[in-house]
Formats: C-alpha cells, sequence, structure tokens
C-alpha cells in the first residue's frame, strides 16, 4: 500500500507466512518510517571457521514516541529461537537441530555487534510478539 516507505529492493521476498504478517505490520505502521528486507548483509564466522554472510530478515526504522529507532529484525518461529532439547529424535535430527542453533547464535551475536556499531538495535520476533 505505500511503498516509499520500502526502501529495498523489489520484488519484495519473503519466506514464511511470519514475515509476511510483519510485513504487512510495517506497511500499514503509521510509526514505521522506513523498511525494508534482506538488505542487510553481516558477516559472520562460521563454526568451520569460514566466512558466512547472514542476510537479516528486515531494517525497520520506527517512531517511538518522540525517538526515531532504527532496527534489525530476525522474525523465526519461537520453536527455533530454543537451544534443541534431547528427546526420543533421531540422532541425526539432534545433530541438525544443534547445528541449525548454532548457526543461528553466531549470526544473532554478529548482527548484535553489527547493529550497535551502526547505532541501532537487533531483534527477534517470533509468533509470540506477531500474535499469530
Amino acid at each position: 500500500k505505500y511503498p516509499e516507505k520500502y526502501v529495498g529492493v523489489f520484488p519484495i521476498i519473503y519466506r514464511s507466512g511470519l514475515e509476511l504478517k510483519f510485513f504487512k505490520f510495517c506497511d500499514n505502521n503509521p510509526n514505521v518510517l522506513q523498511w525494508s528486507s534482506e538488505s542487510i548483509i553481516v558477516n559472520y564466522i562460521g563454526f568451520d571457521g569460514k566466512n558466512h554472510k547472514y542476510y537479516v530478515d528486515n531494517y525497520v526504522n520506527i517512531k517511538e514516541g518522540d525517538i526515531v529507532k532504527k532496527y534489525l529484525v530476525e522474525v523465526k518461529p519461537y520453536k527455533q529461537t530454543l537451544a534443541p532439547v534431547k528427546k526420543k529424535q533421531k540422532k541425526s535430527t539432534l545433530l541438525y537441530e544443534a547445528i541449525e542453533w548454532d548457526k543461528n547464535n553466531r549470526k544473532w551475536r554478529a548482527a548484535r555487534e553489527w547493529a550497535k556499531k551502526h547505532g541501532m538495535n537487533f531483534i527477534i520476533l517470533t509468533e509470540k510478539e506477531l500474535d499469530v
């Protein structure tokens, strides 16, 4: 509805219904001044010791009262924000979950540092914050 607020590359790509819900929030909220999708790339060191690129889900410039704040926003299902717990799953499933958890934490740590250096905050939003 408000293409002038979107400062990223077109077409706008979303990878989940949760991301689409957040995009609609950004577009329709009058306090969101600017937003983009996967426009900020943060480098991080992976478990393999190599450099990797993290395309942060969103950049948002939002008015909070009389202050304008800038955020890097990761949109994730709540379950993926928790450390894996050993249950009755296969070892391969537990290993996959552990690797994904490690990768996400490395990305999020790098994003927090990058955001801080650039006068921003890094936050993770889940369906709990987005009222799904």
